[in-house]
């Protein structure tokens, strides 16, 4: 199996008239980690999104080896059906979830809960249940510990923890810190304001 790796070379990403951010360079090879931290409005999600190839940058190139995952704001399971029943959708297409890791993320109970009903904190790790059943090389996660309490916060850092030690790549963009060893910080900086060159 091809090692993964993720890379991004002088990217810039626009929104509207404003640059977000430009000549960004990363590469992240197996078993690395970063976190882009930054204010908001800065292009946090905006380079996630560049980095999964769903948006397009202004300028620069990505190169991506190995199968993506990406964790963002939108669940994408079915409000109306029952959390087992919405994952079980994704399970035929992606992969399923095991029993373990539905029991270590705190969902065995809520299985037969309308998705619609979940707290925040819920609806994320459910979010992370889908994520994991891709078995996805690289991970992609944009505000990861939104909405979760202190325990959860410290099983998703021990999830990024064994994704990348197993020879993963995890891009984490968050505004809140993450506690995993040698982890690299990508810093997006206010850039100054004016019309997109």
């Amino acid at each position: 199996m091809e090692a993964p790796r993720l890379a991004a070379r002088d990217l810039a990403c626009r929104r509207g008239e404003r640059l977000l951010f430009r000549a960004l360079s990363l590469n992240l090879d197996a078993g690395t980690a970063c976190h882009v931290t930054g204010s908001n409005g800065t292009g946090k999600s905006s380079l996630i999104r560049i980095m999964a190839g769903l948006l397009r940058p202004y300028a620069g190139v990505v190169e991506r080896a190995g199968s993506t995952a990406l964790l963002d704001q939108s669940l994408a399971l079915d409000e109306h059906l029952p959390l087992g029943r919405a994952l079980a959708f994704w399970a035929g297409m992606d992969g399923a979830v095991s029993g373990d890791d539905l029991a270590r993320l705190g969902l065995t109970d809520l299985l037969d809960v309308p998705v619609r009903y979940l707290s925040t904190g819920q609806r994320k790790r459910a979010a992370l249940a889908r994520m994991i059943g891709q078995d996805a090389r690289i991970w992609l996660l944009d505000e990861p510990l939104n909405g979760l309490d202190q325990d959860a916060v410290g099983m998703v850092e021990q999830l990024v923890e064994s994704h990348v030690a197993g020879g993963g790549i995890a891009l984490v963009a968050s505004h809140q810190p993450i506690g995993i060893p040698g982890m690299d910080v990508l810093h997006l900086p206010d850039y100054a304001p004016g019309i997109a060159a």
